[in-house]
């Protein structure tokens, strides 16, 4: 009888392992180290979510394997430089959700978020590694990492105590905005924007997402103005384009 097929898990590190190699492998694979991929492990995050937000089960396959794809990369390099491998990860990642779930794979009566909160705390301050807002990663998108180091300071009492005070920080900041020199305006307008990431997080709405459905939103509305326009838009008129812009919203609007 012949050899049993390998587990597809293990076929991938095979397929990797012989990538990387630096005499039989690909060059392209065997130049990249941690800092080049990162981006690239960014971007099939965000391939995810898309193939999520469509709802398009075929390509989310397709895009959960490159994401895949990312970690086992990330570990074939580790495992060379003998830090850790793949069997390492996944150890760790499982460790972790049992550590964070003791109410089903513990003694604990209860759990939660409230206890995943609680724990996740424990951990941090276990590495010591310092104050609230340390660990919130450098990588996050800008957005969402607003909303980390935000929800950090507010487990310290470093926060409004409701949604009126992130408001009135918005006109604060508009009138900053138009008030700063222009050497100045970039940094206002991003205190703007972490205002803004503030008072949504105050009504409930995740910023990052809230963004990507008005981009979404917005690329949609867009390309039906060009099919209104016969093609393109760019030989009309200002007061033309905002007449199909109105045109297509009342269209969404009417279903």
């Amino acid at each position: 009888m012949g050899q049993p097929a390998p587990s597809a898990i293990t076929r991938l590190r095979s397929v990797m392992s012989r990538l990387r190699d630096p005499v039989r492998g690909c060059e392209w694979d065997v130049q990249q180290t941690f800092e080049t991929i990162a981006p690239y492990t960014i971007e099939e995050a965000y391939e995810v979510a898309d193939a999520c937000a469509r709802h398009d089960l075929g390509d989310l396959k397709d895009e959960l394997g490159d994401l895949l794809l990312q970690v086992v990369f990330h570990s074939r390099i580790a495992e060379e430089q003998g830090a850790f491998d793949f069997d390492d990860v996944a150890t760790a990642i499982s460790d972790k959700m049992e550590r964070r779930h003791p109410h089903i794979f513990g003694n604990a009566d209860e759990g939660g978020h409230h206890l995943w909160e609680t724990i996740k705390a424990q951990e941090r301050a276990a590495k010591a590694d310092g104050g609230a807002l340390s660990g919130v990663a450098l990588g996050l998108p800008a957005l969402l990492r607003a909303e980390k180091l935000q929800k950090r300071a507010a487990r310290v009492g470093f926060d409004w105590p409701d949604a009126a005070g992130p408001r009135a920080k918005i006109d604060e900041e508009l009138d900053e905005v138009a008030a700063a020199a222009t050497c100045d305006r970039a940094e206002e307008v991003g205190d703007l924007l972490f205002a803004v990431v503030n008072w949504a997080r105050h009504l409930g709405v995740d910023a990052e997402a809230a963004l990507r459905q008005a981009n979404m939103k917005f690329e949609r509305r867009f390309a039906a103005m060009e099919v209104a326009a016969g093609g393109s838009i760019a030989d009309r008129t200002l007061s033309d384009q905002e007449e199909l812009w109105l045109a297509v919203k009342q269209q969404e609007k009417a279903g």
